[in-house]
C-alpha cells in the first residue's frame, strides 16, 4: 500500500530531526500515544498521553505519522525513546514457573473464558488480550493487561497475597539492627532514597499509628502505559523493617537488579546542555530559585543531594509537575524543554493541498509565475489569474 504525501513528509521530518516514531501493538493507530477517532474524518488521529498524573490531549491530525511525530517531540516521547527496551512478553510456562517459585496459587474458574478467576479476554488488545480486575480493600481495581491468562493470574495472585499479608495479625516488631541482619541473611538490598524515611518504597507518617509510623508500599501493574496500583504492604516501627518488607517484593528485586541511575546533573552541566539545545532558561526576580517555573521544596532539602527543586508548567489553567531536581538549573532546563515542545505543537501549519484544485491556463499567467502555481489565501487555494482580475 502506497503512503500518502503527509505520511511521507512526517517520516522524512522525523528522520531529519533524529526522532523515533514509537510503535505500539496495543494502539489502534499503531503508534504510542496516538488513537483513531472515526468521528473526525478529516483529522481522525488524536494524540493523548499521561503527563504529571493526568491525561492531556495535544491535538488532532490527518495521519497517524503526523501525530506520532508530535509525540516524539515531547519530553515524554523523548524519555520513552531513550528508555531501555521493554523485556519480552512472559510465556505461560514462564508464568507458571514464577508462580511455583513465589509459592503462589492461581485460582481456577470454570465460568471464566480464560480459565482463571478475575481474568478476562479483551480482543481490542492483540498483544496483551488478558485483563485482570480484583477487589482490593472494597474497591474494584484494574491490575493491567497481559499476554497470557497465566501471567494475568500471576499478578492477581500477587495482589491477593499482598492483601492477605496486610490483613494478617501483625508480627512482633524487630529493631533496625535485626532488620539489617535479616536482609543480609536473605541476600536482599535495602534500596536507599532521598525520601523522609531514607529508603525507597517507605514513607514516614507521624500522624497515624505512632507505634508504627513507617509505611511500605509498591506499585503493581506499572508499565509505560499504565501507572499501576498502589499496594500497601504494612506499617512498621522502624524504617529498616519497612525497607526489608519492600525488598522482599518482586518489584523491589527488579529495581535492585536494574543498572544504577545516572548521577544528578550539576548546575554547570545543565547550563551547557541548555546552550547545546539552544534553549533559554527564563530568569525570575520574584522566584526564590531565580528561575521561572521552578520552586524550592523545603520538605526535601535535608541534604545537598536531595531533589529540592520542583519544575512545573501551567497548562489548561492548572499546574503540571515536570519533576524534582537537585539544582535549580536542571529544573529550569526541563521547563525550557517543555516550553519549546509546547511552542512546536502550537505553531500554525498550512492546510493540506486539495486534490480538487484546478490548474490555471498558461496564457492567463504572467511570465514570472508557472501555470500550475496557486496561492493560499485564508486557508483556500486561489489561482493567480483570479487575483489579477
Amino acid at each position: 500500500m502506497s503512503l500518502s504525501n503527509s505520511t511521507k513528509a512526517a517520516l522524512r521530518q522525523a528522520e531529519r530531526e533524529g526522532l523515533t516514531l514509537l510503535r505500539s501493538e496495543s494502539s489502534s493507530s499503531g503508534y504510542k500515544g496516538v488513537c483513531f477517532d472515526r468521528r473526525l474524518p478529516s483529522n481522525p488521529y488524536k494524540l493523548r498521553f499521561r503527563r504529571g498524573g493526568k491525561i492531556v490531549t495535544l491535538g488532532y491530525f490527518a495521519t497517524a505519522e503526523e501525530a506520532a511525530l508530535c509525540y516524539a517531540r515531547t519530553p515524554e516521547g523523548q524519555a520513552t525513546a531513550a528508555a531501555p527496551p521493554v523485556p519480552p512478553l512472559m510465556t505461560a510456562e514462564e508464568a507458571l514457573r514464577q508462580v511455583e517459585e513465589e509459592g503462589l496459587t492461581l485460582v481456577r474458574s470454570a465460568g471464566s473464558s480464560t480459565g482463571y478467576k478475575g481474568v478476562r479476554f479483551n480482543s481490542r488488545y492483540k498483544s496483551k488480550p488478558c485483563e485482570v480486575q480484583a477487589w482490593l480493600g472494597g474497591t474494584k481495581v484494574h491490575l493491567g493487561r497481559f499476554a497470557t491468562p497465566e501471567e494475568a493470574a500471576l499478578h492477581l495472585a500477587r495482589a491477593s497475597a499482598a492483601q492477605a499479608a496486610a490483613a494478617a495479625p501483625p508480627e512482633p516488631p524487630i529493631t533496625s539492627k535485626e532488620a539489617l541482619q535479616q536482609a543480609e541473611a536473605e541476600g536482599l538490598t535495602l534500596l536507599r532514597s532521598d525520601s523522609s524515611s531514607g529508603y525507597k518504597g517507605v514513607t514516614f507518617n507521624s500522624n497515624r499509628n505512632r507505634g508504627k509510623p513507617y509505611q511500605a508500599h509498591v506499585y503493581r501493574g506499572r508499565s509505560k502505559v499504565a501507572f499501576g496500583t498502589k499496594v500497601h504492604l504494612g506499617n512498621f516501627a522502624t524504617a529498616e523493617e519497612a525497607a526489608l518488607c519492600y525488598a522482599r517484593s518482586p518489584e523491589a528485586q527488579t529495581a535492585a537488579a536494574a543498572p544504577p541511575a545516572p548521577p544528578p546533573m550539576t548546575a554547570e552541566e545543565a547550563l551547557r546542555q541548555a546552550e547545546e539545545e539552544a534553549l533559554t532558561l527564563l530568569r525570575s526576580g520574584s522566584s526564590s530559585t531565580g528561575y521561572k517555573g521552578v520552586a524550592f521544596n523545603t520538605k526535601s532539602s535535608k541534604s545537598s543531594k536531595s531533589k529540592s527543586y520542583w519544575a512545573k508548567a501551567w497548562r489548561g489553567g492548572k499546574n503540571v509537575s515536570l519533576g524534582y531536581f537537585v539544582t535549580a538549573e536542571e529544573a529550569a532546563l526541563h521547563v525550557a524543554r517543555d516550553l519549546a515542545a509546547a511552542a512546536q505543537v502550537a505553531s500554525p501549519q498550512p492546510p493540506a493541498a486539495s486534490s480538487r484544485k484546478r490548474k490555471a491556463k498558461s496564457e492567463e499567467q504572467p511570465p514570472d509565475m508557472p501555470a500550475d502555481d496557486v496561492v493560499i489565501l485564508e486557508g483556500q487555494f486561489v489561482t493567480f489569474s483570479s487575483l489579477v482580475r
